[in-house]
C-alpha cells in the first residue's frame, strides 16, 4: 500500500511502470464522513498525491489524472486505450454523437465536424448576431424600467435561441422556449437519479416527453424545407438519413436534442459565471472595453479573454470520465486494464504549478506573453483530443458577440448571488442570479 506521501516500496520496471499511488484510507473515509462533494475528495487525492494518483470508492481504483503530460496521453495521443463507455446522460441524449462510441462515433463526428470549422461557423454568424441583438435590446428594456431579472435565466435565453437558430432557421418562439426548459431541468437532476436506468428514465419521464414533443415537431417542420434563417444544422441531418439507413428519426432527435444540450448548457453557465467574476471585480471589464474601440481586434482579444479565464476556472467539460480498455503506462505509472480513468480539467486549472495565484480571475493570463502554460494538457475546458468537443469555436464566438453587445453598455448589479457551484455535467451557479441593470 502506497505511503501518505505516494511512495511505493513495491518493485517495478520501465516497462510495467510503477503502482499509482493511493492516499491513506482514512482520507476517503473522512470525505464520505463529511458528506462533501467528489471534486474535494479529487482535490485532496491531487494535493496529497500529485497529477497521477487513485482512490476507492468501490472495490477496484479510480485513476485520477491531472498532470498535463498524462492528460495529453489519455486524452489526445492513445484515445483507443481510454475509451468512454457511458455517457451520465445517456437518457437524455440516447445515441447522440456525445454518447456514441466505435465506427457509430466517428460517423456521426464526421458528417457534424464540417458545420463548425471556420468555413462552416460563417454559416451562421448573422444567426449568433441577431440573438445577441434581440438579448440586448431586452436588457435595454430592463435598464429602462429597473425591472429585477435572472442573469442565468437570461444567458440561458440568449444560448437556446442562438442554438435554435442555428439548428432549424428559426428563431426561438415563446412556446418553444417554454418546452425546452425541461432540458435543463433533467441536466440539473442527472446526478440524483437512481442508479438503474428504468428509475431514472421514470423519474423525468414528464421532461423527456416534452423534449421529444419539440424534436418530433422540429424535425417535422424542417422536412417541409428551411426556416426563414435558411437551413440548419436539423436539414443536415434530414439530407444524411435519404442516403445512411443508420440516421432513423430516433437517431436524428438524439443527434438534436445533444446539440441542444452541448451548444446551449455550457454558454449559459459561462456566461452567469462570467458576470458573477466581474461582479467581483470590475476593473476586468474596464481592461477589456479599454483595450480598442468596439469591433477592433484589440477588444475582441481582449473579450475573449475574459471569456477564456473564466472557463479556466469553470470548464465546461470538469470531469472526463474514461475506461482503460488495456494495460498502459501513464507517466510512469502502470494502469491496468479495466480501470476507471477521471481526467479532471478543472484542477488541472487550479494546478498553481501551471497557473500562478490559480484561484484568481486574471483575464491577462490571455493576453500577455507568456501569460498561460504552452501545453496543451494544461488548458482544456472543452478537452483535447479527437473526443474534443465539436462546438468549441461556436461557443467561443457566440460568447464574444454577446459580451460585445452586452458589455459597453450595462453593468448587472446582483441582489444577491449563489454561495456556491453544484457540480453536474457542467459546473453551475447553485442558485438564482437576481439582478437590476445600470448604465
Amino acid at each position: 500500500m502506497a505511503t501518505e506521501a505516494g511512495f511505493d516500496p513495491r518493485p517495478h520496471t520501465a516497462r510495467t511502470g510503477r503502482p499509482v499511488p493511493e492516499p491513506d484510507p482514512a482520507l476517503v473515509e473522512r470525505w464520505r464522513s463529511d458528506g462533501a462533494e467528489l471534486v474535494d475528495l479529487l482535490a485532496l487525492v491531487r494535493g496529497q498525491l500529485g497529477g497521477v494518483a487513485a482512490f476507492r470508492l468501490g472495490p477496484g481504483p479510480t485513476v485520477l489524472v491531472t498532470d498535463p503530460l498524462a492528460v495529453q496521453h489519455v486524452l489526445a495521443l492513445h484515445p483507443d486505450r481510454y475509451v468512454k463507455r457511458s455517457h451520465r446522460a445517456r437518457l437524455l441524449i440516447g445515441d447522440g454523437v456525445l454518447a456514441a462510441t466505435g465506427e457509430a462515433w466517428k460517423s456521426q463526428r464526421r458528417l457534424l465536424q464540417s458545420q463548425f470549422t471556420g468555413t462552416g461557423m460563417r454559416r451562421y454568424e448573422q444567426r449568433i448576431t441577431d440573438a445577441a441583438r434581440i438579448t440586448a435590446e431586452r436588457w435595454a428594456g430592463y435598464a429602462r424600467t429597473g425591472q429585477t431579472f435572472d442573469v442565468g435565466l437570461e444567458m440561458r435565453r440568449f444560448a437556446l435561441d442562438t442554438i435554435w437558430r442555428s439548428l432549424t432557421g428559426h428563431p426561438l418562439d415563446t412556446a418553444t422556449e417554454r418546452e425546452l426548459c425541461a432540458v435543463a431541468a433533467v441536466v440539473a437532476v442527472l446526478p440524483t437519479l437512481p442508479a438503474d436506468s428504468g428509475d431514472a428514465r421514470e423519474a423525468v419521464a414528464a421532461d423527456l416527453a416534452r423534449i421529444d414533443a419539440v424534436a418530433h415537431h422540429a424535425i417535422e417542420a424542417a422536412r417541409g424545407g428551411p426556416g426563414p434563417e435558411g437551413p440548419g444544422l436539423l436539414h443536415l441531418l434530414l439530407d444524411a438519413a435519404a442516403e445512411r439507413p443508420e440516421y432513423t428519426d430516433r437517431l436524428i432527435r438524439d443527434e438534436l436534442v445533444t446539440l441542444l444540450v452541448a451548444g446551449h448548457e455550457t454558454t449559459a453557465t459561462t456566461l452567469t459565471w462570467l458576470y458573477l467574476l466581474l461582479d467581483r471585480h470590475p476593473e476586468a471589464r474596464e481592461e477589456a472595453l479599454a483595450a480598442g474601440a468596439p469591433g477592433s481586434a484589440g477588444r475582441r482579444r481582449a473579450v475573449q479573454a475574459l471569456v477564456h479565464e473564466t472557463l479556466r476556472l469553470y470548464p465546461s467539460a470538469w470531469i472526463l470520465p474514461r475506461y482503460a480498455a488495456e494495460d498502459d503506462v501513464v507517466a510512469g505509472y502502470a494502469v491496468e486494464a479495466g480501470s476507471d480513468v477521471v481526467v479532471c480539467p478543472y484542477l488541472t486549472h487550479r494546478d498553481p504549478e501551471l497557473w500562478p495565484d490559480p484561484e484568481r480571475f486574471d483575464p491577462r493570463r490571455f493576453t500577455a506573453p507568456e501569460g498561460r502554460p504552452t501545453h496543451p494538457g494544461s488548458y482544456l475546458p472543452f478537452g483535447i483530443g479527437p473526443r474534443a468537443c465539436l462546438g468549441l469555436q461556436f461557443a467561443l464566438r457566440e460568447s464574444t458577440v454577446l459580451l460585445e453587445h452586452l458589455l459597453p453598455a450595462h453593468t448587472p448589479v446582483f441582489r444577491s448571488v449563489p454561495a456556491k457551484a453544484a457540480y453536474s455535467i457542467t459546473v453551475r451557479p447553485d442558485g438564482p442570479t437576481p439582478a437590476t441593470l445600470t448604465a
